[in-house]
């Protein structure tokens, strides 16, 4: 059985369990809201992560890092450093995106190497398969695209993106109004092409029992990808975009009708003022499933730097509800990323993340933030070190612009710490209270 038949039937099984443990929670309100589709932990039977990832309603945003090879770069070595990089940064999942190489050998790669929740994009590897083989992509059959499903399922992958949510009527309304950058995801573009050329319906969409079928055999949790989202901020909030979400709202359903867990994906290129109601909308018709975005990225402007333009908007995003982010490097839109770009991506993210946390009220973020207070106050330099969410990059900071008698360089011997401590001080202002931590959302 699936964990969300288990929850259902009021089974709490040992990833619950650490889950609750890891999160801090009470493991029958995880059970509970696992069974209602508000909670989803990817973990195929057949490969179980040493750390189980728990995402949605009460837990702590998760981030996720892609990787993987291309058809210039098609290192499995360079995607194995990823990995250890993404890991080591702090991501709760990595997804293989690979296009180049031994596709299969990669993922299994990963796979043995990563403790942590692996997920994939199946049609990835149809589309490459066709194209091997000398033919045009838009000759993958849908028995292409269900075998594909089947086999990284059976390899063990936790969580897989489709693309079900491309029909027919989206590329009929797509044609309607177009759009400033039209597709931009690779899955969504491989299947708005298939449909063209073949005047047929998305098999994914078309045989969704089958896929059902598949993914509760070996509980892997579906990603309902967002095949068309905005690539560009003009294209934000359209009229195709909605309507994905509407078919996504259905599938979502009939997902957990079958017992099947369901994470929904969404955008991509979002102006700020849009993120919150994009979200709540999501939450609105999907009944509260867990919510994945990819940034959202605020602006189309900041090559190099879209990590940072990602992470703005993944913040704001997560504070409005949104539960899994889906880390953007700094070089989106301009190359594969290298290792250090990855361990970026990941801070960033989690950053966004954390920040979110707090805003959600979630009492493990509020502490981890006061703790990091306290020792600041104190002047403890180790004590802040092993606190922040990047160790080796505080010490490297403050060795490069090293000063003395335990201040930095930035006030020296005006440090505000330092003049209380020496002055006699205590440094309070009577007038300030201290701001209640339960300012946030509660969960």
């Amino acid at each position: 059985m699936t964990q969300l038949l288990k929850a259902r039937q009021g089974i709490i099984t040992q990833e619950m369990r650490q889950v609750a443990k890891e999160e801090g929670c009470d493991v029958e309100t995880l059970r509970q809201r696992l069974a209602e589709g508000k909670v989803a932990l990817p973990c195929n039977h057949r490969r179980r992560a040493k750390k189980v990832c728990g995402i949605g309603l009460g837990l702590k945003t998760k981030v996720n890092a892609n990787i993987g090879t291309s058809v210039d770069y098609p290192s499995e070595g360079e995607e194995l450093k990823k990995l250890k990089a993404a890991e080591g940064a702090g991501a709760d999942a990595v997804m293989d995106l690979s296009t180049g190489g031994n596709l299969r050998e990669v993922r299994h790669r990963i796979m043995e190497e990563a403790g942590i929740t692996v997920g994939s994009v199946p049609i990835y590897e149809a589309a490459v398969k066709a194209n091997q083989r000398g033919r045009s992509l838009k000759a993958m059959t849908a028995r292409d695209m269900l075998d594909a499903v089947r086999q990284h399922c059976q390899d063990g992958v936790d969580f897989i993106t489709v693309h079900c949510g491309a029909t027919y009527g989206v590329l009929k309304l797509l044609k309607e109004s177009p759009r400033v950058c039209g597709v931009v995801s690779r899955g969504g573009v491989f299947l708005v092409e298939w449909m063209s050329a073949h005047k047929k319906e998305n098999p994914l969409y078309e045989q969704f029992d089958e896929v059902l079928s598949i993914a509760r055999e070996y509980d892997v949790t579906l990603s309902l990808g967002d095949a068309m989202r905005p690539g560009a901020l003009a294209d934000a909030f359209d009229r195709v975009q909605v309507y994905e979400l509407n078919v996504l709202a259905e599938l979502c359903q009939r997902a957990w009708e079958k017992g099947v867990q369901v994470i929904v994906e969404g955008p991509g290129h979002v102006p700020m003022h849009q993120i919150a109601a994009q979200v709540k909308l999501q939450k609105e018709l999907c009944k509260g499933a867990p919510f994945y975005v990819l940034g959202p990225l605020v602006t189309d402007v900041a090559p190099g730097y879209d990590h940072i333009t990602s992470a703005i908007g993944g913040a704001i995003a997560a504070s409005a509800g949104a539960d899994f982010l889906c880390y953007v490097t700094p070089t989106e839109h301009l190359a594969l990323p290298t290792v250090q770009d990855v361990w970026d991506g990941v801070m960033a993210a989690r950053i966004a993340a954390h920040a979110a946390d707090i805003s959600k009220g979630i009492p493990s973020a509020w502490q981890w933030d006061k703790e990091m207070s306290m020792k600041r106050r104190k002047r403890d330099w180790e004590g802040q070190f092993a606190t922040c969410i990047d160790e080796n990059r505080a010490r490297s900071v403050r060795a490069s612009r090293p000063s003395t008698d335990n201040v930095c360089s930035m006030c020296g011997e005006y440090c505000a710490f330092k003049v209380v401590d020496t002055e006699g001080g205590d440094g309070k202002n009577p007038d300030i209270k201290a701001p209640n931590q339960g300012a946030g959302r509660r969960v």
